[in-house]
């Protein structure tokens, strides 16, 4: 899809949606509805012991930014830990991985994803929230899991169970 976009688009540190998906609470600051499509830029703020997990996306690119705090991404080969100043990039082509924060503190990393669209499946499966709250992770019932998995497919997400690496 081109970019039919072009002007300077400029977001307020006030401005964006803020959405808790499975206890962390996510700032849409730049969606693809304002990047036609191309990109969307995240701030997560992710509680101790939170992050989502086990997943793939077969044609989103995703690169995280950490801002504070420390984050532990996992695959089956490796895992990565991210502390601030630090980056991770998990490319296209459905490569299992999940993130978690494992300090004692909130974690703080800005997330790219290219092209955009995984801020409208966070969306749609997150709940509204104030700035910089936090609600507790649902209860991950088989129902609830049923609809999570439903609704990430619609954008090429791929959810896997929470003992995945083992």
């Amino acid at each position: 899809m081109k970019n039919l976009i072009n002007h300077i688009t400029a977001v307020a540190a006030s401005e964006g949606e803020n959405v808790s998906v499975v206890g962390d609470t996510y700032r849409i600051v730049m969606s693809g509805s304002q990047t036609g499509g191309d990109y969307a830029l995240i701030d997560m703020l992710i509680p101790p012991n939170g992050g989502p997990g086990p997943h793939a996306h077969k044609y989103i690119q995703e690169t995280f930014y950490v801002l504070d705090g420390e984050i532990e991404v996992k695959t089956k080969e490796k895992t990565y830990t991210v502390t601030k100043g630090g980056c991770v990039n998990i490319p296209k082509g459905g490569l299992v991985h999940q993130f978690k924060n494992v300090s004692d503190e909130v974690a703080h990393m800005l997330c790219v994803v290219t092209p955009a669209g995984m801020e409208d499946m966070f969306k749609a499966i997150g709940v509204p929230v104030e700035p910089g709250k936090f609600l507790p992770p649902p209860e991950m019932t088989a129902e609830k899991l049923g609809k999570f998995k439903a609704i990430a497919e619609q954008y090429g997400q791929e959810l896997f169970p929470p003992d995945y690496f083992g």
